[in-house]
């Protein structure tokens, strides 16, 4: 069974000391793919070095939560490493209303103009969206972007769930899965069908319940698949194979 980690800080402080071990653990564990989205301009370095190990894909972008660590040269950044590094996607990208005094403008204009250099460059996007599904689902539409991508961490409603999969877009599933007291996303995750979904962990944040109050891993990845595979009632093999499969769909240099 070979899983992708779609989304993977694993170029963050908290793996410096024993980054090596983490993504030898994940190899163990059957991980045979970890994309890492990019924050900020500032870290693009590091995350381009670190994903010179085999096991691990980069993806550059600007993400809406860190709007006063951005410059407007940041962009030219963007297209910059993507001409030169075959990052797999665009991302992390787009619209975050959930943080305090959100700078709405501004972020609606960050992620216009991220999309458009995906737009020019064939490559999907991976969304970061929080209390905002409904202004991002807007913005795809009226942009028509077609290149797809992956909703990170989806925690909006059936119906925004069906839109985004109408916009060839993949719906991302990770540790919050497994925790009971998620009942929308556990709803979302066996109504859904699942050609429309991938996994992926946010190491090191949203850590499966067996790991509650600790550093996430992409290790761990097997627990959300284990958790999905008993929600839904289908055998892991089976979940692994399509997912992995939904994920290279979208980013063929996963295979």
């Amino acid at each position: 069974m070979r899983l992708i980690d779609t989304h993977c800080h694993i170029d963050v402080d908290d793996f410096s000391e024993d980054r090596d071990r983490v993504i030898a653990e994940s190899r163990r564990q059957n991980v045979g793919g970890i994309v890492v989205p990019g924050i900020t301009a500032e870290s693009f370095d590091r995350l381009d070095g670190i994903c010179k190990e085999p096991l691990l894909f980069p993806a550059f972008g600007l993400h809406p939560v860190f709007m006063n660590r951005h410059a407007p040269h940041d962009l030219e950044e963007v297209e910059r490493r993507v001409a030169e590094s075959a990052p797999v996607a665009i991302g992390e990208i787009g619209l975050d209303y959930f943080i305090d005094s959100p700078d709405v403008a501004g972020q609606k204009r960050l992620l216009e103009a991220q999309l458009v250099i995906a737009r020019e460059t064939g490559l999907p996007v991976l969304l970061h969206i929080r209390k905002a599904h409904d202004h991002v689902l807007a913005m795809l539409r009226r942009m028509r972007f077609s290149n797809g991508g992956i909703a990170h961490a989806f925690n909006g409603s059936r119906q925004q769930a069906e839109q985004f999969i109408g916009l060839g877009f993949k719906l991302g599933f990770g540790g919050v899965a497994t925790y009971e007291r998620s009942r929308n996303i556990r709803r979302l995750a066996v109504e859904l069908p699942l050609d429309a979904i991938v996994l992926e962990t946010d190491a090191p944040d949203l850590p499966p319940v067996s790991h509650r109050g600790e550093r996430n891993s992409p290790a761990y990845l097997p627990e959300i698949l284990i958790a999905l595979s008993e929600l839904r009632g289908e055998a892991p093999e089976v979940i692994a194979g399509k997912t992995t499969m939904n994920a290279v769909e979208l980013m063929p240099a996963l295979a």
